[in-house]
């Protein structure tokens, strides 16, 4: 990446402006972020390889990057359901397309994507309804998958992780009203327009090149993993950003403890960003509080994870890089 010209600077400002940064980050920054986001695609692509290699296949799959993120059941479960979601939204398109009353296929979309519906403003009858519900999506761990014959599903049904997402769900709806509950209609129509930014949608082919697919990987994966990749590299820039804004604070409030605060600051007129006026001396994260957040994410326990002491010596300078 040293090497290479970055490429997605305008979607990492976006994405950082959407996780709560109002200053205007460096490029020196936004760099750092796409630096960090290329290294952990390559692991994701070099793991699933892997992981596919074993299962005696050539091509990864979507339950090979579920796998790789199978302790986080939240994110988990949005993906599954996003995946779930797309299908019946296909079928509903296709059958659209050949002349039949496809129905109103909006539903919630966890990945907070463009309106899925895929056809009329009426509701869903008849056979239609049960042809366009969404099916559900049985990982090769699970312990339904032991079985040929399957239970059938409840409308009420609702298992340990479809409530974590649902936890996650609230807590980052909450965190976005909180952002935007004094913001105009211009600036919240802003607020919605970098909510879309994205490594993936619309430049399927420009971040295959960009994530050296045919590096590492023997086959051409499908637009399901690229969809995954897509929601899975904007988590790492907002999970980088958030914590990178929390060392930032960190840092503000030793300086203030300590009195070595810098006067220039005190005197610096209030600055004009994405929304006009920010507070006095607002600067945006730099390079150091990024490196300093992602250093904090390898090294946090992951929750669901035990970790097992196996080796001598030299297992402690084997450090595995931790995917975010």
């Amino acid at each position: 990446m040293t090497e290479k010209q970055p490429k997605y600077r305008q979607e990492i400002q976006q994405m950082m402006f959407v996780s709560g940064e109002t200053a205007e980050p460096s490029s020196e920054t936004t760099t750092i972020i796409e630096e960090i986001v290329h290294t952990q695609v390559v692991e994701m692509l070099k793991r699933s390889t892997v992981l596919a290699t074993r299962r005696g296949s050539r091509s990864i799959s979507t339950n090979d990057l579920f796998f790789l993120i199978r302790h986080d059941k939240a994110k988990l479960s949005r993906l599954v359901t996003f995946l779930s979601w797309k299908d019946v939204r296909k079928t509903a398109k296709d059958s659209d397309d050949k002349g039949g009353d496809a129905g109103d296929m909006g539903g919630d979309d966890p990945l907070g994507g463009a309106d899925g519906g895929a056809g009329g403003g009426g509701p869903v009858v008849g056979d239609t309804g049960k042809k366009n519900k969404r099916t559900k999506v049985i990982l090769p761990w699970d312990i339904s998958s032991y079985f040929t014959e399957q239970v059938p599903e409840r409308d009420d049904d609702e298992d340990e992780d479809e409530e974590e997402m649902n936890a996650a769900t609230i807590l980052r709806l909450k965190t976005a009203d909180e952002r935007t509950k004094n913001m105009t209609k211009e600036e919240y129509v802003h607020y919605s327009e970098c909510r879309q930014a994205s490594f993936t949608f619309r430049k399927a082919k420009r971040f295959r090149e960009w994530a050296g697919f045919h590096l590492h990987t023997d086959s051409k994966p499908n637009d399901d993993i690229v969809d995954i990749l897509g929601f899975l590299t904007f988590e790492i820039v907002q999970t980088l950003t958030e914590e990178a804004l929390q060392v930032k604070a960190e840092e503000e409030m030793t300086k203030n403890r300590s009195g070595e605060a810098n006067a220039a600051s005190k005197k610096r007129k209030r600055e004009t960003g994405l929304f006009g006026e920010q507070e006095e001396g607002r600067t945006p994260v730099g390079p150091k509080h990024i490196q300093e957040g992602f250093r904090r994410l390898q090294i946090k326990p992951i929750p669901g994870r035990n970790r097992v002491w196996m080796g001598g010596p030299r297992a402690l300078q084997r450090k595995e890089l931790r995917l975010i």
